[in-house]
């Protein structure tokens, strides 16, 4: 006969788990608190509201994104063992001092690692989607950890007339940062209900400058445009696509550029390239992609023809370098990148992490990340759906 102490054991195992688990779970809404940041309320809300990309109570795509759940799982097993460096990755330390002396062309841009990108246009300065942090991750132990520390402090950062903020994932709004940039003297520009955010962490709400789709705002002689983008916003499962999310087109005296933010293909990126092109360069994500989410992101062969849609002269792919988002090997992104651009006669510029150019005068190539396999456009194709 079972008895009584031997009958109780799974219940106090249960009780244990449960327990560790609520641990868990409460230790992490802790952890994250700040960084999970604030829905917008009163009038901010209001806005957001009468956008024509508001729909059902969130923000939507006019093309809405397809996902495969089980071919995501799936991947995981899939995953390439390249998919984070093994050694360390090639990089260009520097100060402030090397932004004393304005570039000859009028047009230099210094990519900082994934999204993070340093433009200085015609006299003005703008920092895009700034990441310092250590995680793309609201909790400071578990989530895609930085390669490398940050190529420039804070604090050697020269004087900034604006940064821009694509959408509030993780990867491009970092709360760390943001916090320790609260009290700068510059202007932050976010899509709508972004600003919550930053008003949660300590920025003056008459810094921030909240903007829909083909809305624009001045700063000094320096025009920024919010321009459409394909995908999501959410720092919970709780409030997915609770902001918008955007691409941004800088509109200087003499030159200009697009910055992608994140974005699957869709058909709108021709109206962007008719209106606001062409651009001198163009800053499109080509990695963290996969065949399961192929409208989340463009992937390589998709970044290039984006480039082509909006008439870009130069592009700079971006969202790779810095953290493991995805099933791909690391380099992948930038090998089709090439082969793609190749292909199509497009100009690519692959600088390393940190380092400064030109696009009127761009450095000799070279190739400075290491032979690794990789997957062809042919072995895992991505095809954004919804594009007639």
């Amino acid at each position: 006969m079972t008895s009584l102490k031997q009958r109780s054991w799974p219940r106090r195992v249960a009780l244990g788990l449960g327990a560790l688990l609520a641990f868990v779970v409460v230790g992490a809404l802790v952890d994250g608190w700040r960084a999970f940041g604030r829905r917008a309320e009163g009038e901010r809300r209001a806005r957001m509201e009468r956008s024509p990309q508001w729909g059902d109570g969130r923000f939507v795509n006019p093309q809405p994104m397809i996902n495969d759940f089980w071919g995501s799982v799936t991947g995981a097993f899939k995953a390439s063992a390249d998919g984070s460096p093994s050694l360390p990755v090639p990089t260009v330390h520097g100060g402030h001092e090397r932004f004393a002396t304005p570039p000859p062309t009028g047009l230099r841009v210094t990519w900082l690692g994934h999204s993070t990108l340093l433009v200085e246009v015609d006299g003005y300065r703008i920092l895009t989607d700034p990441v310092w942090g250590e995680r793309a991750s609201p909790l400071s132990t578990v989530g895609p950890k930085r390669w490398y520390e940050p190529l420039l402090a804070l604090g050697e950062l020269p004087s900034l007339d604006a940064v821009i903020i694509s959408h509030d994932h993780y990867d491009h709004l970092d709360e760390p940062t943001l916090s320790a940039m609260k009290d700068w003297d510059t202007t932050f520009i976010v899509p709508l209900g972004v600003g919550a955010h930053l008003v949660y962490w300590g920025v003056p709400a008459a810094r921030i400058v909240e903007l829909d789709w083909w809305e624009r705002t001045k700063v000094k002689g320096l025009e920024i445009v919010a321009t459409p983008a394909r995908h999501a916003s959410g720092r919970l499962i709780i409030d997915t696509d609770a902001t918008l999310w955007a691409s941004y087109a800088l509109i200087g005296p003499t030159h200009r550029v697009w910055f992608s933010g994140d974005t699957g293909l869709f058909p709108a990126m021709r109206d962007i390239g008719e209106r606001l092109g062409p651009f001198d360069l163009t800053m499109i994500e080509a990695g963290a992609y996969g065949s399961a989410w192929p409208d989340w992101h463009l992937g390589p062969e998709q970044a290039v023809t984006a480039h082509q849609w909006v008439r870009g002269r130069v592009m700079l792919p971006v969202h790779w370098g810095l953290f493991n988002l995805a099933f791909h090997g690391w380099t992948e992104p930038v090998e089709r990148v090439l082969a793609a651009a190749q292909r199509t006669g497009v100009t690519a510029v692959i600088p390393k992490p940190g380092q400064s150019f030109e696009p009127g005068a761009l450095p000799t190539f070279e190739r400075w990340w290491p032979d690794l396999p990789w997957q062809t456009s042919e072995q895992n194709p991505i095809v954004a759906t919804q594009m007639n």
